[in-house]
């Protein structure tokens, strides 16, 4: 298939990793991206889209309303970059976090059967309980800690349990310079108090969207040229952190270049988990092993410390 006879659908364009995947999905051929208030005909035309003569939902909760729109596009890729992100809420808003974690991408699978289509769907590291010291595998056993997570992994089951025609991505520690995000949170807090404290006993790799959407269209691109590649994989910035040690990067990284910034912190102290209690649980080993992803693709996926200084010198 050419890329220019290709059609892709986009969900969840408005969030950290659909705002990227705009960009870097364009470039593969027709994009079609829908956030939850979907496209009337007339703003699909007004956007270039022809033929469209039925309204496109966006909205992972209308799981008719999303068959009907991939059997009416009838699109090559459809790429759900939309998900129920709300841990702590998720403890007690179980329905709605199965229904757009779970059901959805079960509705998505089983449409993108029926039209050929290729489904890309991300997943978390919170499929697996955290535990241990050594990155997850794709083969582990999973057991999620709490509903996200729970819901999370079964929308992984009913998109396998669909067919083969899937990439799926599970990734962690999420940030962009787009909207909030844990570095500028750390900012704002380093210019407002003199000491902070963060959790210092979980560890993970924080990974941003840019460099999510860009390697997952490359890993598209590679699917539909050859054929292979299908499956689950692991993808992360490589490396390792905690919470603790991450602030502590984006601060001292904040101050070299604004060093007349006027911040106050003058200390940064690691706790334990346990100092901040939530709702739900957290895992303490969200390291990701991505070999696999890397190989397979043959890409070579950076350390975390270089996407956050991109990202500091873009938000500074």
């Amino acid at each position: 298939m050419s890329e220019r006879s290709c059609r892709i659908l986009l969900l969840g364009k408005n969030g950290q990793v659909g705002w990227e995947l705009q960009r870097s999905l364009a470039a593969l051929g027709e994009l079609v991206a829908l956030d939850r208030e979907g496209l009337t005909p007339q703003q699909a035309a007004a956007q270039g889209l022809p033929g469209i003569d039925l309204p496109l939902c966006g909205d992972l909760i209308d799981l008719s309303g999303l068959a009907q729109t991939v059997h009416h596009l009838k699109p090559n890729v459809i790429v759900n970059a939309a998900a129920y992100t709300a841990v702590d809420k998720a403890e007690t808003d179980v329905d709605l976090a199965r229904r757009i974690n779970a059901e959805a991408p079960g509705v998505l699978a089983q449409a993108a059967h029926e039209v050929g289509a290729l489904l890309v769907h991300y997943s978390t590291d919170y499929v697996f309980n955290g535990s241990g010291h050594t990155p997850w595998q794709e083969i582990d056993s999973t057991g999620p800690l709490n509903v996200y997570g729970l819901t999370k992994l079964e929308g992984e089951q009913r998109i396998l349990q669909a067919g083969r025609q899937h990439l799926i991505f599970r990734t962690s520690w999420v940030y962009s310079a787009r909207g909030g995000n844990f570095a500028k949170t750390m900012l704002r807090l380093a210019r407002e108090r003199e000491r902070l404290t963060v959790i210092d006993d979980q560890f993970g790799a924080p990974t941003g969207a840019e460099l999510i959407s860009d390697v997952t269209a490359h890993a598209i691109h590679q699917v539909l040229r050859t054929g292979d590649g299908r499956g689950t994989y692991h993808l992360a910035a490589s490396g390792e952190t905690t919470w603790h040690g991450y602030a502590q990067y984006v601060i001292a990284e904040a101050q070299r270049l604004q060093s007349q910034s006027g911040w106050k912190v003058q200390a940064i102290e690691a706790v334990p988990t346990s100092t901040f209690p939530t709702p739900a649980r957290r895992p303490h080993n969200s390291r990701l092993a991505t070999q696999r992803f890397q190989s397979t693709f043959n890409v070579r996926l950076p350390g975390w410390q270089q996407g956050v200084e991109r990202m500091l010198a873009e938000i500074l």
